[in-house]
């Protein structure tokens, strides 16, 4: 459930109408809903009652603006990172440092000795060099880095290959057959201490399978772990579960499902669990809205071309992935058509033969569950300025990111002497 419903024939956002952001703000714009990021967070926790204290660290890559990040944090929410910046994003939002666990296959020294002063919580190793450069970074500062290591469980999520994580060929984890051998190569570097084990297999997972196939790995991996004489302390099972985007599929699973799944595959384990959330707590709560620019007759079917393009949303280009289209003050009809943008390319296009509400030129759209893996992945092609961000709560909205000016991008460019 979200709270971007129709009143009065027009389209809110709890109790803003989407037309007067629009108006406000400009179009393409995307519009967040502080009631249903909290109602979010609260499904979540209570599907995971009963466990001992988790940690729920939200996965910034999923949305990275600040006053999400800041909404989350003050509804008690962690961070999952992959970079110094979402890093510093998270600390600024408020996030507790202990709350904060840093993931990702690249992290440089800079970024870790970062981690180091800020005092996180837990590093996701990912490889056994990268327990050397952390050891060295560490033993460098005269600091201790609390240590997890990703195993990569080689199973198979059953998702689009593109957020698929946890197969053989992934260039995610340690191989579920080197994780003895490198927890013991932890044990004999300075400056590293062990708290877990992480796994993270895939997103928009819609089949719990596969999720309790690599947690039962783990499981397993954990008691041989502890027979060696390894303290494991924390169990990051990271996240991934999907959400609804195409209403005609089937639902994936509820998290109250998700959690009956944890608890019976993780009894016993004596650990604290750690969950990595995104998509789940912030896609339904927002949306893109878009004014039509004009109606093209096609040679099949019309083109409706829309002043959002697939550098403002690029799931639909990048994933074949679908959103709902729906006009922001619809009238009841329906027509088939073509949803596009205007950057040159052939891929900028939202929906083909979509039967949707009929729109005309001038009339606004909203693209539905687009709070996650949207302005994050946005872009400047075709010198096209980035989306501004809107958080509403209740009858009040806040721009929480501007619309930069072309003239401060153009001026962002510096000459060199012999251009000047």
């Amino acid at each position: 459930m979200d709270n971007f419903q129709l009143r009065d024939g027009a389209l809110h956002a709890e109790d803003v109408p989407l037309a007067a952001i629009a108006d406000a703000v400009g179009t393409p714009v995307y519009v967040y809903s502080t009631a249903t990021l909290a109602r979010h967070v609260a499904v979540f926790r209570e599907a995971l009652a009963g466990l001992d204290d988790p940690l729920i660290a939200f996965a910034v890559k999923a949305n990275p603006n600040g006053a999400v990040l800041a909404t989350l944090a003050r509804a008690g929410l962690g961070a999952d990172v992959v970079s110094g910046g979402e890093l510093a994003r998270a600390l600024h939002a408020g996030v507790r440092p202990q709350d904060i666990v840093f993931s990702g296959v690249g992290k440089t020294a800079e970024e870790m000795a970062q981690a180091l002063d800020a005092g996180i919580g837990q590093f996701n190793v990912e490889s056994e060099p990268e327990l050397d450069m952390l050891s060295a970074v560490a033993t460098a500062r005269g600091v201790t880095a609390p240590v997890a290591i990703r195993v990569n469980p080689d199973v198979l999520a059953g998702t689009h290959s593109k957020i698929s994580t946890g197969g053989a060929d992934n260039k995610f984890g340690i191989p579920y057959d080197r994780a003895l051998a490198a927890f013991a190569h932890v044990a004999a570097l300075p400056g590293l201490e062990v708290r877990g084990v992480a796994v993270h297999i895939g997103s928009q997972l819609t089949d719990l399978g596969p999720l309790e196939a690599a947690f039962g790995r783990v499981g397993a991996l954990i008691a041989e772990l502890r027979a060696a004489g390894h303290r494991i302390a924390t169990a990051d099972l990271g996240g991934g579960l999907g959400v609804p985007y195409d209403p005609a599929k089937p639902a994936p699973p509820s998290p109250a499902a998700y959690g009956e799944m944890v608890r019976r595959a993780t009894a016993g384990w004596d650990a604290r669990l750690i969950f990595e959330p995104g998509r789940l707590i912030v896609a339904n709560a927002g949306v893109l809205v878009s004014r039509v620019i004009r109606v093209k007759q096609g040679a099949n079917a019309p083109f409706v071309i829309v002043d959002a393009a697939m550098n403002d949303l690029l799931r639909p280009s990048l994933y074949d992935a679908y959103h709902a289209i729906e006009a922001v003050e619809p009238t009841g009809r329906r027509e088939t058509v073509n949803v596009v943008g205007p950057v040159c390319e052939t891929g900028d296009t939202f929906a083909t033969a979509r039967t949707m509400d009929q729109v005309a030129a001038g009339d606004l759209v909203a693209f539905r569950t687009a709070g996650a893996y949207a302005a994050s992945m946005s872009s400047t092609y075709n010198s096209r300025a980035l989306t501004p961000e809107v958080l509403v709560s209740g009858d009040r909205f806040a721009v929480v990111r501007e619309r930069p000016s072309i003239r401060s991008m153009v001026e962002a460019d510096v000459l060199p002497d012999w251009l000047a």
